[in-house]
């Protein structure tokens, strides 16, 4: 059996129509509300003209055959909302980096030729300059903030978007083959847009397998599982732009846990998080690594909260240090902490427990049944059981099974991405990994030249273009230095040209006028 979101979701607002779905500020939504709004979304989308114009089995891996709609939005309901309304059309969501400035957001626009977006109000001065470049943009519906920014001429407000039609089921052919795409956040390169097949995403990444590793078998199997559920509530703290955050999400909305999001949409505010967490009995606390773990825990050295409904910190992005998983157990000793790694191309490889009871460790991962390890040359799978210890061979971290078509548009990337190797097809993103004594693995990090601050995958080679711009700069290289909290923090050795006095606010200034 295999399965998409919008039918997936439907069985489980059948299932618990008056559990809570989604806590936001004052709102709490219950999955009956969440399924009438993302019903009418979808509705609004159809009567727009968006939808499929071409089925999985007329298309490359490479190619889409169904409309686009960016998600240009800080977290919130209307996100998940967006996401689940988009796949309930037939329409394939994209997500959109609020930290893009113009240069970047049309290279996205364009390369995903996006015929939709939901935006909130604060990004209508950037949607408004990205349309005027890219015409394509026809359906434009916009999220009241606090930001001032009025409606844009020809866009339509969202609430009024859902209640100009009904929340009656839309009859649609739902297939496991509609696409779920993720933009990468350009470890490789510009960003690429992945795209999955729903049945296969759901299984890599949201919960689509059973705890002892087997995949659902029906609609029904899942019903019962979510009926027989007891409520439960997760507090999310990564933006929903990401890939992590977007599986957790969806997961949940799916498999009928509460999805909790802190006050503050547009940055981590710790006491705003743990407050939440404490107000709301959270059970599972979500961060991005190191990038969030210092400041939670700076935190609760400064205040008390009351944490004893925490029973797993999730972290997931960027690396989570040894130092600060001992902290959080300290600070927090009845909780897990799992510690995961996987990317857009291949959804999550390898898991890390820690527990007050056993060695923490980091940067070593228990493999998920397809995670594998492929020789240097991609030409052979490498096996634990033939790891010499005076022998450490590196290879390439590679997943098998449920993966993604390929890249948006790019035959050359995909076929690069996704070599076939003894007859079977594998995703290997980039990251450099090798077998240790006990069969677990070794992540070694991405064999390209990035830099991963705090979560956000930075390619040197594009900010070093991005400060070349500035005419007193000869040359420069960028790279990346350990930073206790980030994990790594962005270095750039500049030679100016012979008398020129350019400063560093000046090259910071230039810089920004290219890149986030």
């Amino acid at each position: 059996m295999e399965f998409n979101f919008a039918e997936l979701h439907d069985s489980t607002v059948k299932a618990i129509p008056d559990r809570e779905a989604i806590v936001w500020r004052d709102r709490r939504l219950s999955f009956a509300e969440v399924g009438s709004r993302t019903r009418q979304l979808a509705r609004y989308l159809r009567q727009c003209g968006l939808g499929i114009t071409t089925e999985r089995e007329f298309l490359a891996g490479y190619e889409s055959g169904q409309d686009h709609l960016a998600l240009y939005l800080y977290n919130g309901n209307e996100y998940i909302e967006g996401l689940l309304g988009a796949f309930k059309a037939r329409v394939a969501p994209v997500n959109v980096n609020y930290r893009y400035v113009e240069e970047e957001l049309l290279y996205l626009f364009e390369n995903s030729a996006c015929r939709g977006i939901i935006y909130h109000s604060a990004f209508a001065p950037q949607v408004e300059a990205v349309r005027k470049r890219f015409p394509q943009l026809e359906v434009l519906i916009q999220v009241a903030d606090d930001s001032g920014n009025g409606l844009l001429e020809g866009a339509v407000e969202y609430e009024a978007a859902l209640a100009s039609v009904s929340d009656e089921v839309l009859r649609l052919a739902y297939s496991p083959d509609d696409l779920y795409m993720l933009y990468t956040g350009g470890t490789t390169g510009m960003p690429k847009g992945v795209l999955w097949r729903s049945a296969d995403i759901f299984v890599a990444a949201m919960k689509g397998e059973k705890l002892d590793g087997a995949e659902y078998e029906s609609y029904e199997e899942i019903f019962d599982a979510v009926s027989n559920s007891s409520p439960s509530s997760f507090l999310l703290a990564p933006p929903l732009m990401h890939g992590a955050a977007q599986w957790a999400s969806i997961s949940s909305m799916v498999m009928g846990v509460t999805l909790v999001l802190p006050d503050n949409n547009e940055k981590l505010d710790p006491h705003d998080y743990l407050l939440t967490a404490e107000r709301e009995r959270c059970f599972l606390l979500s961060i991005v690594g190191d990038a969030f773990a210092v400041p939670i825990l700076d935190q609760l050295s400064k205040q008390n909260y009351d944490l004893d409904s925490v029973l797993v910190v999730g972290s997931g992005g960027a690396p989570l240090s040894t130092v600060n998983k001992n902290a959080f157990l300290e600070k927090l000793p009845n909780i897990i902490i799992m510690d995961s790694i996987g990317s857009s191309e291949s959804g999550v490889q390898a898991s890390n427990m820690s527990t007050k009871q056993a060695p923490v460790t980091t940067g070593d991962f228990k493999p998920s049944k397809g995670a594998r390890i492929l020789g240097d040359q991609l030409d052979c799978v490498l096996s634990p059981s033939l790891r010499e210890a005076a022998d450490e061979e590196v290879g390439w971290f590679a997943q098998r099974g449920r993966a993604p078509l390929g890249y948006l548009g790019d035959a050359e990337k995909t076929a690069r991405t996704f070599p076939v190797v003894d007859g079977v097809r594998y995703s290997v993103p980039g990251d450099r990994a090798r077998f240790l004594p006990d069969g677990s693995i070794e992540v070694l990090g991405r064999d390209s030249v990035t830099i991963n601050s705090g979560g956000e995958k930075i390619f040197a080679e594009e900010v070093e273009a991005a400060l070349k711009q500035h005419g007193d700069v000869y040359d420069t290289v960028v790279a990346g230095r350990p930073s206790q909290r980030w994990g790594e923090e962005v270095v750039a050795i500049v030679r100016l040209r012979e008398g020129a006095s350019a400063t560093d606010a000046d090259l910071l200034a230039e810089a920004g006028k290219h890149i986030a």
